[in-house]
């Protein structure tokens, strides 16, 4: 620890830079951890009418275009942001349980195109 104050005391700006670059390492790490441990406990979760399909596609391992195009839904550039299911719903005039549905039924579909491949 004394070397460091000696560094310091020599050094300001390069312990400046030193102690900036250990926080940024420090913060990337923590995020990295958190979205992994995340991610590893919401695998193949049900599908709600709150999820978008970037969020359905990353839970069930699928590509978010694949699912948009499969369940025949728009992608989030026609709004310019995703859409959650019940947004989609809402704008097609239908029950959310039957966007749901569609969407089902597009994972059942691309799992079974993974498993033949």
């Amino acid at each position: 620890m004394k070397r460091f104050l000696d560094l310091w005391r020599a050094r300001p700006v390069l312990g400046s830079a030193f102690l900036m670059a250990c926080a940024v390492t420090l913060f990337f790490a923590g995020r990295l951890t958190v979205f992994t441990v995340y991610w590893a406990t919401h695998r193949e979760v049900p599908v709600q009418g709150w999820m978008t399909v970037g969020y359905v596609a990353r839970s069930w391992g699928l590509d978010p275009r694949a699912l948009d195009a499969e369940a025949g839904l728009p992608p989030p550039e026609v709004k310019g942001h995703p859409q959650p299911l019940a947004e989609i719903a809402k704008a097609r005039g239908v029950p959310v349980t039957e966007v749901i549905a569609e969407v089902e039924a597009a994972i059942a579909r691309l799992k079974a195109q993974e498993a033949t491949e």
